[in-house]
């Protein structure tokens, strides 16, 4: 990453710049931050280029369909503008280095079981990319990033935007587009694409992930060589794992039509945790303590020059958003990983992360879990959903205390983690058992996955020493509104005094002992905490960003975010008036880190104020003997850091 030049804006849209992190085909990236702090790759497209209409309408309609993937195990679009006079897109960073740099410069091939969920995590990503009417064309080595949860695709799209006028125009076939190694026998004919040539791609990015090279060979004998026998040769697995080599050779089929869809390489290929080898999750966290010491110099120089230019840089404001992340999608030399930890030594340059999460769109649940817990609707068949106006008390029915069929051991609380680690979780699970005869409710679940939050009683169908089946359910509480399905069938099964296994469907998990009560969270939790404005001078005064964090039981609204920015015209510049939000978030766990629910905004809140939101959780932190409330969203980021207000 290099400081920004005397040529560079200070803010592009709502985006203050930080720093140059490159130049590519398309235009120049900058890293940028949001008002709130999200940290950004920004993409302004060359001038060459923006003339252009025929590609300003492409560009357009691509952002577009880039914006209906979602996140899915891709970059998500947070912004975007082109009808610009430069136009511009900003795409959220991704925790990871790219499968190139792993596999060819730092780790090389990857063991067998990692190369599996690596193409089980493509396939789905890939399967959302297509679902949403696009074609890749451009899968390669250096468009894959890991990171901890999983890889992530990049540059898609975007990058055909350009190709529509580079290459003077699609002909009737359409242009050839693609990296030499990794093309489609499609694309070296110059043949119209569609989602099997992505397929065909990935065959190659898995044979390379599992033997550090292309299974076409090099373009040392030639670009066209090496396209010759993409198109006509069989390629060579030598040193790919026998149990690979049947789905690696069956995405590498010359006809599209007999080449497996990307949804079914996803369904055969389940992507465990941790998917990543020891080594290379080493790397990653040598990686991220590099990427951390330039970041906070990139930011502390940019902070020093906006207090010096706060009145010319007053545009810079924007909507809401709170989060940051790793390495920038398109920096032609992407950089390595941030992986979030929970007690780190020092607390990490300041971010304003919370309220990111309420943007973002956080990576979906797996399938899998996501069908079998939340079914499409309740035990008719109709949806289910509570209608979110207020928190559901987590207590039971019955008194845990009463003589019934439950046995002893499985009364009370039990909580576990459905995706994630119980330090960084991703989805979470609460049951809190009561004593009640068979038929009636004697069950109250929380869940929190999927960007919602989700509580509700569950009947007793039947109950042994070893094991307790739970049935029908109703919905009590959905944030946000009318979102949330009747749970499906759990069962619970008896390991020890503290520990159970959970199942629900093909999902399972180990639940653990939970706490109950009306006063869960600590009280040096408790109290207003305020975030340092990113804006310095006269202006800082119109930012405000601090929570409250109040007693509750589980059910409960325990946390209170205030938001209070410039509001800004079409053109960035800042308003007389600010925006003003306030979010709500409910206590769902009772075991550290404290688990919360998704933000739901309070009513009559300011048009602006976004509410999309994964949910969070809290930990508590010091650094030079001063407490950190630390507020991470639920998927791989860094928290939002907040102090002492009183």
């Amino acid at each position: 990453m290099e400081p920004l030049n005397a040529e560079d804006p200070v803010a592009i849209g709502p985006f203050r710049l930080v720093g140059r992190l490159g130049v590519g085909g398309m235009g120049r990236v900058f890293l940028a931050r949001s008002a709130g702090g999200r940290t950004v790759a920004v993409k302004v497209v060359h001038a060459e280029l923006a003339a252009q209409d025929e590609f300003r309408r492409r560009f357009a309609r691509e952002v577009e369909a880039l914006e209906r993937v979602g996140g899915t195990g891709t970059a998500p679009v947070l912004g975007s503008d082109t009808t610009a006079a430069a136009p511009w897109v900003a795409i959220g960073y991704v925790p990871g280095p790219s499968l190139r740099t792993v596999v060819g410069d730092e780790y090389g091939p990857l063991p067998p079981a990692t190369v599996r969920a690596l193409g089980g995590g493509l396939g789905e990503a890939l399967d959302h990319i297509h679902r949403a009417g696009l074609v890749h064309r451009d899968l390669k080595p250096s468009n894959v990033l890991l990171t901890v949860d999983g890889p992530r695709i990049i540059d898609f799209g975007i990058a055909r935007a350009v190709d529509t006028v580079t290459d003077g125009g699609l002909t009737s076939t359409g242009a050839v587009v693609g990296s030499p190694g990794f093309m489609s026998p499609e694309q070296v004919r110059g043949e119209k694409l569609g989602p099997a040539s992505d397929v065909f791609c990935l065959g190659s990015v898995l044979a390379y992930a599992a033997t550090g090279r292309s299974p076409f060979g090099t373009s040392d004998s030639g670009v066209h060589a090496l396209m010759f026998r993409i198109a006509h040769d069989e390629p060579d697995l030598t040193d790919v794992a026998p149990a690979l080599t049947g789905l690696i050779r069956a995405c590498l089929a010359k006809d599209p039509a007999a080449r497996p869809t990307a949804s079914e390489i996803a369904g055969a290929l389940p992507v465990a945790d941790p998917w990543l080898p020891a080594g290379v999750l080493a790397r990653l966290g040598r990686h991220a303590a590099l990427l951390l010491e330039a970041e906070h110099a990139a930011e502390h120089a940019a902070e020093q020059a906006a207090g010096h230019t706060a009145h010319s840089a007053a545009g810079t404001a924007a909507a809401p958003e709170r989060t940051a992340g790793g390495a920038a999608p398109g920096d032609p030399t992407p950089g390595p990983s941030v992986i979030p930890s929970a007690a780190p030594d020092r607390p990490r340059s300041r971010r304003r992360v919370l309220t990111a999460a309420l943007t973002a769109a956080a990576v979906a649940a797996a399938a899998g879990i996501g069908y079998a817990l939340w079914p499409l609707g309740g035990p008719d068949g109709t949806p289910g959903g509570g209608d979110g106006k207020g928190p559901t008390s987590s207590a039971p029915p019955s008194s845990p205390g009463a003589s019934g069929p439950v046995p002893a051991a499985f009364l009370g609380a039990w909580e576990g983690v459905l995706r994630g680690t119980q330090e960084h979780p991703r989805e979470t699970v609460r049951i809190e058992l009561a004593q009640g005869a068979p038929g009636t409710k004697t069950a109250v679940y929380t869940h929190v996955g999927d960007n919602r939050l989700c509580m509700g009683r569950s009947r007793l169908v039947s109950a042994d020493e070893d094991k307790v089946v739970l049935g029908e359910s109703d919905v009590t509480t959905s944030v946000p509104a009318r979102r949330c399905m009747a749970a499906a069938h759990q069962t619970l099964t008896l390991r020890s005094p503290e520990v159970l296994e959970w199942s629900s469907g093909t999902a399972k998990a180990t639940f653990r002992k939970a706490r109950t009560g009306p006063e869960i969270l600590p009280a040096e939790y408790l109290g207003r905490w305020k975030m340092k404005p990113l804006v310095e001078g006269p202006e800082a005064d119109r930012y405000t960003d601090e929570v409250t964090v109040t007693q509750g039981a589980v059910g409960a609204a325990v946390l209170r975010v205030l938001s209070v920015y410039p509001r800004t015209d079409a053109e960035g510049n800042q308003l007389a008036d600010a925006v003003n939000c306030t979010w709500t978030a409910i206590l769902a766990s009772t075991t550290p880190p404290y688990v919360l629910g998704p933000m739901d905004l309070e009513p009559g809140a300011d048009r602006e104020c976004v509410r999309d939101d994964p949910g969070s959780y809290l930990t508590l932190t010091r650094y030079k003997g001063k407490e950190i409330l630390q507020v991470y969203p639920m998927y791989d980021t860094e928290p939002g850091e907040y102090h002492r207000a009183d």
